[in-house]
């Protein structure tokens, strides 16, 4: 993706949030990469440098902004929307394909050979799958340093480090701290989260986002056995590759700050980058709701329902061979009845959580 110098420093210039995600800009004197929206001094135009991905940064040795924390964005929505070998690598590195099978994994999902994978991640991000997944890894065990009280030991390998030495460099390398003095600076509003077996996070969204609307899709199809909805709170069960989980979701009550509250309660913890990022494209939170908006506001029809319901997202589904199912019985009879056939379905041939949640 090709990114034009002078439109994203003016938008760097407007510190437009809207572009948190698209791209990061990296300060050649500070030697830092920060959000497009980062409240600190714009730099000189001729010091930065725009990369697409916090990896390629990472990779050019900078490292990320403690202020802005550029890894906290939302995604690009680039990548839940492009069909080609490029947009596919991106999700399944997102979901931990690369940390459980390594490159010759992605390669033979993909149906390319390793080396042709590597070039086009590279030609189109600056950066092969193992940096881009080292990233991923990196920004994992930050969310676990910060919004829970798991010891550091545990953060490492649920995060999909291989050794604690590997960590350690990581987050080095990459935060400029330790995994201590990240937890020992932590901000007093984040989560905390370790309650029990349950991981509490919060994920973050493009505003305006209408939760009731998303919420309220899932509430009147959630098939018993599979999913609830009580009390403003959306569960499911999802299955993982080290096994079973469920979240649960709610709309943030603290109007000051968007996202939605995310509870996961795993079987295993590796597995948690997969859950977080399944959840994400389940409620479309990395779309730019404001370019949707402003595209179909061109259409005379819509405009007027647009303005009237800002902020709605396409739902997804955590869950490809469900929702093929759930597809197939949808077009056969109505929501309810569909809804009955699921429910007989997975009374029948569902699998039983190994532990209640």
């Amino acid at each position: 993706m090709h990114l034009d110098h002078d439109h994203c420093y003016r938008a760097i210039q407007s510190r437009d949030s809207r572009f948190d995600g698209w791209f990061v800009t990296a300060v050649r004197t500070t030697g830092i990469y920060c959000r497009p929206s980062c409240p600190a001094i714009t730099p000189k135009r001729t010091n930065v440098e725009f990369f697409v991905a916090a990896a390629t940064a990472q990779a050019h040795g900078y490292r990320a902004c403690k202020r802005c924390r550029p890894d906290a964005s939302p995604g690009s929505p680039e990548w839940n929307t492009r069909a080609d070998a490029v947009g596919r690598a991106m999700r399944l590195i997102a979901d931990g394909l690369v940390d459980r099978e390594g490159v010759p994994g992605l390669a033979n999902r993909l149906g390319y050979s390793e080396r042709q994978v590597h070039r086009l991640l590279t030609s189109e991000l600056g950066s092969g799958p193992l940096a881009l997944a080292r990233a991923q890894r990196a920004h994992t065990a930050r969310v676990l340093i910060e919004t829970t009280t798991l010891p550091i030991t545990e953060v490492a390998f649920a995060a999909g480090f291989q050794s604690i030495r590997q960590f350690n460099d990581t987050i080095r390398d990459v935060f400029a701290s330790t995994p201590s003095d990240l937890r020992r600076t932590r901000r007093g509003d984040t989560i905390a989260a370790a309650t029990g077996e349950v991981l509490t996070l919060r994920l973050p969204t493009r505003e305006p986002f209408d939760a009731g609307a998303l919420f309220g899709f899932f509430a009147v199809r959630a098939v018993p056995g599979v999913e609830s909805f009580e009390g403003g709170v959306y569960s499911r069960s999802l299955s993982l590759a080290h096994g079973a989980g469920v979240v649960s979701l709610s709309s943030s009550a603290d109007p000051r700050r968007n996202g939605v509250i995310c509870s996961l309660a795993l079987d295993h913890l590796g597995d948690l980058q997969a859950a977080v990022q399944r959840t994400r494209r389940m409620l479309d939170l990395d779309c730019d709701p404001l370019a949707i908006g402003e595209h179909l506001s061109t259409d005379p029809l819509l405009a007027p329902l647009v303005r009237r319901r800002p902020g709605l997202r396409a739902p997804g589904h955590p869950d490809g061979a469900e929702l093929l199912v759930r597809a197939v019985l949808g077009q056969q009879v109505s929501v309810a009845g569909a809804r009955t056939l699921a429910t007989r379905l997975v009374a029948a041939h569902g699998q039983p959580l190994r532990r209640p949640h």
